[in-house]
């Protein structure tokens, strides 16, 4: 399609203005695919052709699309109160929101600070790890720790924790004092449904940094429980279990980066009460609002949170660091709605029902030849194929392509697709899901 000739709402008939995100501009511009409508598990392009959504946009609109009761909820905030400026100055609905995720939270998390994204939440999160040292009299603690194969947004202080090479390469200049311990992938426990039993040694790679290093000198580890764009990597059995122990060693803080893994993933509100295992600090996004509307936030330990707050004079700024738009009012009237509608519709239970008829249709995709593996939990699941020799990547692009021309949206990350359908998926919208990645995987 040529694409100066193909009109857009709007008025305008050129594509080229937009440099869209992570994605190959020249090749989407010479044949676009663009959403113009999306309501409960489906899309439509703009030719009219219908798709469903095989990863709940990007793993956000855990509700499905379209619910009317948070636009509904967004535009009675807007007439009311558009802005608020966040500094020494708020409105009710911040509030209201903060307490209501300290109630899906686990204990002891009772304070939450507002982002706008998942990036920002990884940011604020390295800031407050640095408050907390610093009030506790351990500002010599200046190491993080991340994982190989991690992703943790594409802000600087995502982009220095990340081990995915294509998200560092072009960007060279990064934060100092970040060491890396080895991914949690495991060639001989390939099609794994769940945890591996084993590989839970690999934690010990933190403890040979300590050593390394001193402990001490350690500020906190991050780690997503399920690394999810790397094409959802589950951990050992026992992993995140030794991760906690060797930080409690040491007095460092383990953060779990849930902007994909919170709000009923798993089958839980989050990971931490999937896997047992509480980490210091949370960070969340993308399904706190369904998508809706660009929102991130931070949960932290009360020990935290204390620390940082009374280690200041009186009538002081205790942390130092916040958003022109933290805890927007539009926001916040989308996360409480998103929250409202996951209590009332029982989604994290809903998905926690279906896990094991997902997982055995995503499993059923084995004896393709192309597919290198298949690993899974909960309500997401990788299906990762061989790469064209010498090109890696580039059959997965072709298959993202290739399966929005044959009616389904699924994300990929190289050659992986990640399939994460909303929570309200019923079995049929399974079935379709993986029937069109069948056909689209057997037409290669």
């Amino acid at each position: 399609m040529n694409v100066m000739s193909m009109p857009a709402e709007g008025g305008t008939n050129s594509l080229e203005q937009y440099w869209m995100p992570f994605t190959a501009n020249r090749d989407f511009k010479a044949s676009p695919r663009l959403i113009t409508k999306s309501e409960g598990m489906y899309l439509w392009n703009h030719q009219g052709g219908k798709l469903i959504d095989g990863s709940s946009g990007l793993f956000n609109v855990a509700a499905g699309h379209g619910r009317k009761e948070i636009a509904d909820a967004v535009y009675a905030q807007m007439m009311q109160n558009d802005y608020t400026a966040p500094f020494q100055m708020n409105h009710p609905s911040a509030f209201d929101l903060a307490s209501k995720l300290t109630h899906i939270l686990p204990d002891p998390f009772n304070h939450v600070f507002f982002t706008n994204s998942g990036s920002e939440s990884i940011d604020t999160a390295l800031k407050i790890a640095m408050a907390y040292h610093r009030a506790n009299g351990q500002g010599h603690r200046i190491r993080f720790v991340s994982r190989e194969r991690a992703y943790h947004g594409v802000n600087m202080g995502g982009v220095s924790l990340s081990g995915m090479v294509k998200n560092r390469e072009t960007f060279p200049s990064v934060m100092p004092n970040i060491v890396t311990i080895r991914h949690t992938w495991d060639p001989e426990a390939v099609y794994t449904k769940g945890q591996a039993e084993h590989g839970a040694e690999l934690a010990d790679d933190l403890q040979r940094h300590c050593e390394t290093y001193g402990g001490g000198t350690i500020a906190a580890v991050f780690v997503e429980p399920v690394a999810g764009s790397t094409g959802t990597l589950v951990p050992p059995k026992g992993y995140l279990q030794r991760l906690r122990e060797i930080c409690d060693k040491h007095g460092i803080l383990l953060v779990f980066d849930e902007v994909i893994t919170g709000f009923g993933r798993l089958g839980h509100p989050f990971a931490a009460d999937a896997f047992d295992v509480t980490p210091d600090i949370i960070t969340m996004a993308k399904a706190l609002t369904n998508g809706a509307i660009p929102m991130g936030a931070v949960a932290v330990r009360d020990e935290i949170y204390e620390t940082v707050t009374e280690a200041a004079p009186d009538d002081a700024i205790e942390f130092f660091h916040g958003y022109t738009y933290s805890g927007h009012p539009a926001a916040c009237a989308a996360g409480l709605a998103t929250l409202k509608i996951y209590e009332d519709e029982g989604l994290f239970e809903r998905a926690a029902g279906l896990s094991d008829y997902f997982l055995d249709a995503i499993w059923s995709l084995k004896d393709l030849g192309i597919v290198k593996d298949l690993r899974g939990m909960g309500f997401m699941a990788g299906v990762e194929l061989d790469p064209i020799e010498g090109k890696p990547g580039i059959r997965g692009n072709n298959m993202q392509k290739a399966l929005f021309h044959n009616g389904c949206h699924v994300k990929w990350t190289g050659d992986t697709a990640i399939v994460a359908p909303s929570l309200i998926a019923e079995k049929s919208h399974i079935d379709e899901i993986v029937g069109c990645i069948r056909k689209t995987l057997e037409e290669v």
